[in-house]
């Protein structure tokens, strides 16, 4: 076994993890990363966002073919899964090379295994059984990510019982999917496989479809979705979950049979605490494997961080990557003025996708805020029927008085490149943040971004 002394030891080497130790390394001190995956990237790059996407980009790139009148002589066909999987391997395999490149030119050695707290300052890294290292350290940052919550009722060994990391594993094309949990993974993965041809049986817990979203983006969503041919069930719980030869059967409390070839079990996520030893350096995560932390993401033990998916909200790889920095910024320099900016930009990638930032309708209304709506629809952007993607809108939300924008909405194709220019509008100080910026700038001339004029002329019109 080796023993080091290191400045600071970083566990998991995800966007958090990463922002961290280049963060620490970049400010003077020595740092060690223990990572218990045989890559480097965390979730993100291995099962969740990297694969998804890549899968999800495959889908559209073939159905788009399918759909396009030049191909109509020679209409190509749709491969199984596995082979739409495989297209996500050489985006992986390049992540991987280029996040690996970032820790060998700073000299931050990767350190394969998993991590163990002995005491507050020191960290045991055990692999195949086996104590390989121990590390000491005066700061400790955990960024271990999350995985798919699995409750003790559920037989996830049954091979056609899947959770978000499993079914990117699938061997062959269902022909049938139930989804139980309708909120990102679970829209998102309906979206996906019922473009590929899969039956698809949505359920949710809910009343409505991503209730955080603004009511008619809701509504277009579940249009979309059932004008697809995804079947939805709202206000629907689990009875339970039975693994047969060929399939699975669903049993809902509402007294509801269902029976699919596969079924995704999408209800949240668990934050990966387990086996650490934490009660060694006396902390305690919550029931769903999260840790508190301060604005400085301090847990009670000043000298350990967390960062990530593993501290909760807002879980999102470009948050943890900006909480591994600040983090980094705090015990590096005493001090951190930089924060998560307020309004986190949301993105789902549904088809088609969903991005917003700021407050919605029914927030304003219960806030009574004197706001106006601005609409620009996809089918007459000029860019929009050149490309085919005519469905789809931008809606803007802006104060009757003031002018100042106040939320950004939009669904359709590159929503979550769009609404982008809305979210640095609205971060701009006093009268610069105004609906007029987009009324009197020049936009270029055919693009999606024109929407933003056009939406904010429409809004302007409603103005008495």
């Amino acid at each position: 076994m080796q023993e080091h002394q290191v400045d600071v030891v970083v566990i998991g080497s995800g966007p958090g993890g990463e922002g961290a130790a280049m963060k620490a390394v970049k400010s003077g001190l020595s740092v060690a990363v223990v990572e218990r995956y045989v890559a480097v990237g965390g979730g993100c790059t291995h099962w969740g966002t990297i694969p998804s996407k890549a899968l999800r980009h495959a889908i559209r790139t073939v159905g788009d073919m399918r759909s396009n009148p030049l191909f109509q002589h020679c209409r190509p066909s749709m491969p199984d899964l596995p082979e739409l999987l495989r297209t996500a391997e050489r985006v992986i395999r390049k992540q991987v090379d280029l996040r690996s490149g970032f820790y060998e030119r700073n000299r931050v050695p990767i350190i394969e295994g998993s991590a163990r707290f002995v005491d507050p300052h020191t960290i045991e890294v055990e692999r195949d059984g086996v104590i390989v290292d121990r590390l000491k350290a005066r700061f400790i940052v955990i960024a271990t990510g999350s995985r798919p919550y699995r409750p003790k009722k559920v037989d996830f060994n049954h091979p056609r019982i899947l959770d978000a990391d499993k079914v990117l594993q699938l061997d062959f094309t269902p022909s049938s999917m139930v989804i139980y949990g309708a909120g990102v993974i679970g829209s998102e993965y309906a979206s996906m496989f019922r473009n590929l041809g899969i039956k698809i049986t949505l359920i949710n817990t809910r009343d409505k479809l991503l209730s955080f979203l603004d009511d008619e983006i809701i509504d277009a969503l579940a249009y979309h979705l059932r004008n697809q041919g995804t079947i939805i069930k709202h206000n629907e719980e689990m009875e339970s979950i039975e693994g047969v030869d060929d399939g699975v059967v669903l049993k809902l409390k509402s007294g509801k049979k269902i029976l699919a070839d596969t079924l995704l079990f999408a209800q949240g996520r668990t934050g990966n605490t387990d086996g650490m030893n934490l009660e060694a350096v006396g902390l305690e995560p919550n029931s769903r494997g999260q840790l508190d932390v301060d604005r400085n993401y301090r847990t009670k033990v000043p000298h350990i961080y967390a960062i990530g998916d593993v501290i909760g909200y807002p879980s999102l790889a470009s948050a943890a990557y900006d909480q591994g920095r600040f983090a980094a910024t705090h015990f590096a320099e005493g001090s951190c003025e930089y924060t998560l900016v307020e309004s986190i930009p949301t993105g789902i990638y549904t088809s088609p996708e969903i991005s917003s930032v700021g407050a919605t309708e029914r927030e304003l209304t219960e806030q009574k805020v004197p706001y106006e709506v601005g609409h620009a629809m996809y089918r007459h952007l000029a860019r929009a029927q050149i490309t085919g993607d005519t469905v789809g809108m931008l809606k803007l939300l802006f104060h009757r008085e003031t002018k100042q924008v106040l939320g950004i909405h939009c669904f359709g194709t590159n929503a979550s490149e769009i609404v982008h220019i809305g979210q640095a509008i609205m971060a701009q100080p006093g009268e610069r943040n105004t609906i007029d910026y987009f009324a009197t700038t020049t936009f270029n001339y055919p693009t999606m971004a024109e929407a933003y004029r056009v939406a904010a002329l429409n809004g302007l019109n409603r103005l008495f």
